[in-house]
């Protein structure tokens, strides 16, 4: 299993620097199995959260895997529904 940990500061700090009002979240899974893991929940409902509080909206965090995707924002993992 592959495990790399992005940070919020990190993400948010070419949003500001553009100006941007929304941003898209997408990764791969190495796997090739793009179901979300708890990490991967977790992590979308702290950068929906980081966001509400800088004014930049979460449009959708969206994982590939081999021949599918899954859009977390489609199946309701957003902290807001």
């Amino acid at each position: 299993m592959f495990i790399s940990i992005a940070h919020p500061r990190e993400i948010f700090r070419e949003a500001v620097k553009y100006s941007s009002a929304r941003i898209l979240l997408a990764h791969n899974h190495p796997s090739g199995n793009p179901t979300p893991s708890p990490q991967d929940i977790q992590f979308t409902k702290r950068m929906e959260e980081c966001g509400e509080m800088m004014g930049i909206q979460l449009l959708d965090h969206i994982i590939v895997g081999d021949s599918a995707y899954i859009s977390l924002r489609e199946e309701n993992f957003f902290a807001s529904e």
